[in-house]
């Protein structure tokens, strides 16, 4: 994390280590928040902890406020007809969420669980509303999410309509690589294997053997929490000939 402005730390309580200073600046929506806008947030921000597998919010409850992750990780969950939980996407720390509940002033779309010990910065509804309407920099961040939320929704539209389940996986994977700060191309934070099945509307064997032939065949290397595509050309051509 870079170093920020005192104004726009934060401290909250870490379990056994003291203290722990949040700065809000890192978080890529509030990043260009002018002084008077920050100040506004730090005074309306609540933190809440979670333990690792409490429910942060549950599908179908009220968008009462927008929500950031600060540190952890959470999983995006919807629950089948037969009561399957799918794994929607991960948030990383600096993620937010409960946008469309919030703008819609809609009943939550999916619930919201914690993978590790989590903090949780809890916006209320008026002030996020406010950013919304009166800050540039946030209504700009925040109509590109929406246009990247929209186009994301459209490819997994697509995606489910190829018949081959083979060329589902590949290019489910293919829609989950972004470049790290390295350049690499990687997946973050890969769903488990049931939740890629659940998703795309196959087996968890299945999901296994596709993605343990293309290890053997050198096109991805797992590593610890993600999936490096040592040859994204040779996935782009199974994407396309499967």
């Amino acid at each position: 994390m870079t170093a920020t402005s005192p104004s726009a730390e934060i401290p909250v309580p870490a379990r056994g280590k003291g203290e722990l200073k949040i700065h809000l600046r890192n978080i890529p929506l509030l990043a260009n928040l002018t002084e008077e806008e920050m100040q506004r947030v730090k005074a309306d921000l609540r933190v809440r902890a979670y333990a690792k597998r409490d429910v942060i919010w549950h599908k179908d409850g009220g968008g009462d406020g927008l929500l950031f992750l600060l540190t952890g990780q959470l999983q995006v969950i919807d629950i089948a007809e037969d009561g399957r939980a799918i794994g929607l996407r991960a948030l990383a720390p600096g993620d937010f969420f409960g946008e469309i509940a919030l703008i819609n002033n809609a009943p939550r779309s999916a619930s919201v669980v914690a993978m590790t010990p989590v903090l949780v910065g809890f916006l209320p509804a008026p002030t996020a509303l406010h950013l919304f309407s009166h800050s540039p920099s946030v209504a700009r961040q925040m109509l590109q999410h929406l246009a990247q939320k929209i186009q994301r929704d459209s490819e997994l539209r697509a995606l489910l309509s190829i018949n081959n389940t083979t060329r589902r996986i590949f290019t489910y994977l293919s829609l989950m690589v972004r470049r790290d700060a390295q350049g690499l191309p990687v997946v973050e934070n890969l769903p488990t294997h049931q939740d890629i099945a659940n998703m795309i509307n196959t087996s968890r064997e299945t999901v296994t053997r596709a993605l343990l032939a293309l290890a053997q065949q050198g096109i991805i290397e797992k590593e610890q929490h993600r999936l490096v595509i040592r040859d994204p050309e040779a996935l782009r051509r199974l994407v396309h000939s499967s």
